[in-house]
C-alpha cells in the first residue's frame, strides 16, 4: 500500500511504458501537411508560406495528456510532408488553458470545453475543435485477478473512499468467479488538474447523487486525504503498474500499450463493458455536437462504454502573424481529414465527417 505522503519514484515503470512515449512530460515533433487521402470532409492542400520558409515557422501548443498519443502520431505524419515544426507539452488540460488564455501558446489541447466566463476573457477569441473521442478505462493491479467487474454502485463508491478492501461484499458480489484478495484499495488520482479527471468525474456525478454532492464535477477535484496523487496520465499508469492493490483511471490507449487490467464498467444498460474502440464509437453514436462543437449527453451514453468524452483543440480567431493563422488551419484541416485515419489505430473514435466539414468551415474565420 502507498503512503500518501511518500515520494514515489517512477523511472523503473515509465521505462516499461516507453512505447507510448510516457515518461517524456514534452514532445517537440517536426511537423508538415500535404493534401488529405480521406475524399471527405473536403481539404484544401496546403500550401507554401510566402512570408516566411516553412521550415523556420514553429507552432507552439499545450494542454491534455488524453490525446498525446495520437498528437504525437499526428504530428509525426505531418512532419514528413511540408517542414512546419509543431511543439506539444502534454502539461495537462488546466496548464494547457491557463498558457492559451495568457497567449503564451498558439493552441491548447483540452478534454475540457471552456465556460461561458473563460470565454469571455479572451481578447483573441476562440474556436474549439474536437479532434477525436476516447475512453476513460478504470485500471488496477491484483495479481491473479485478470477480469473485474464494476457496477455503476461499486465504482463512486470506491472513489469516494467508501469501500476499502478488495474483498469487499459488494465486489464479490458483481465478480462470483473471482478469487479476489484481502488487499486494502489503494486509489491514484490525478494530481493535476486534468481534463481525463474531468471526464471521470462526470460520469461518476451522473449516475451517483453522492458523489455529485460529495466531490462534483471537477478538473481537479477535493479527493479524499488518503487517496495518492500522481501528475499526469503517465505518472499515474505507472504507479499502478508497480503496486499492488492500486485502482485509477486513464486514457485507453495509456492502458492498452502499458499492458495494464481494465476494468468491466456496468453501462446504463445494465452490461459490463470494457473500454474497447468499438464499445467507445457505439458510446459516441449517442452523442450530439452543439453548435459551437461541445458535446451533449456525453456523461451518461446510452449505450457502448459509459466513460467517453471528447477532446478539442482551442485555437484563437486572430493571431499575431498571418503566416502562424495560415498554419494553423492547414495543420486542422489536415487533422479532420486525413488524420481521422490514425484516430482507430491507438482506440480513440473518430470525429463524424459532417462534423468535421462543419469544423473547417467554421476556421474559415481565422485570421
Amino acid at each position: 500500500m502507498i503512503n500518501s505522503s511518500q515520494t514515489f519514484r517512477l523511472a523503473d515503470a515509465s521505462s516499461r511504458l516507453c512505447k507510448l512515449g510516457l515518461a517524456g512530460l514534452v514532445m517537440a515533433i517536426a511537423a508538415a501537411c500535404g493534401s488529405g487521402s480521406n475524399p471527405a470532409p473536403t481539404a484544401t492542400s496546403p500550401t507554401s508560406l510566402e512570408s516566411e520558409p516553412s521550415s523556420n515557422l514553429k507552432l507552439n501548443g499545450a494542454g491534455a495528456t488524453f490525446p498525446r498519443p495520437l498528437y504525437a502520431r499526428y504530428f509525426n505524419a505531418y512532419a514528413k510532408q511540408t517542414g512546419i515544426e509543431i511543439n506539444y507539452s502534454a502539461t495537462g488540460s488546466g496548464s494547457g488553458i491557463k498558457q492559451f488564455s495568457d497567449g503564451i501558446v498558439d493552441f491548447a489541447g483540452s478534454d475540457i470545453p471552456l465556460g461561458e466566463q473563460e470565454r469571455s476573457n479572451l481578447d483573441r477569441g476562440l474556436i474549439l475543435v474536437p479532434t477525436a473521442g476516447g475512453a476513460v478505462a478504470i485500471i488496477y493491479n491484483l495479481p491473479g485477478v485478470e477480469k473485474l467487474n464494476l457496477s455503476r454502485e461499486l465504482l463512486p463508491a470506491i472513489f469516494m473512499g467508501e469501500i476499502k478492501t478488495w474483498n469487499d461484499p459488494l465486489i464479490a458480489a458483481v465478480n462470483p468467479d473471482v478469487s479476489l484478495p484481502n488487499l486494502p484499495i489503494t486509489v491514484v488520482v490525478r494530481a493535476d488538474a486534468s481534463g481525463t479527471t474531468f471526464i471521470f468525474t462526470s460520469h461518476l456525478a451522473a449516475i451517483s447523487a453522492g458523489f455529485a454532492d460529495l466531490i462534483g464535477i471537477n478538473q481537479a477535484p477535493n479527493w479524499p486525504t488518503n487517496f495518492y496523487r500522481a501528475p499526469k496520465s503517465d505518472g499515474v499508469a505507472a504507479i499502478v503498474q508497480q503496486t499492488r492493490g492500486t485502482i485509477s483511471y486513464v486514457q485507453s490507449s495509456y492502458a492498452t500499450q502499458g499492458e495494464l487490467n481494465t476494468a468491466a464498467i456496468e453501462n446504463k444498460a445494465g452490461k459490463f463493458v470494457l473500454p474497447t474502440l468499438a464499445e467507445a464509437n457505439r458510446a459516441f453514436e449517442t452523442i450530439a455536437f452543439n453548435s459551437d462543437f461541445t458535446t451533449a449527453n456525453s456523461e451518461d451514453p446510452d449505450t457502448g462504454y459509459p466513460i467517453v468524452g471528447a477532446t478539442w483543440l482551442l485555437l484563437y480567431k486572430k493571431y499575431d502573424h498571418p503566416q502562424k493563422a495560415t498554419a494553423v488551419k492547414e495543420a486542422v484541416t489536415w487533422i479532420l481529414t486525413e488524420g481521422q485515419e490514425m484516430n482507430g489505430e491507438l482506440e480513440y473514435t473518430r470525429i463524424p465527417t459532417q462534423v468535421a466539414q462543419q469544423i473547417i468551415e467554421a476556421i474559415a474565420v481565422i485570421n
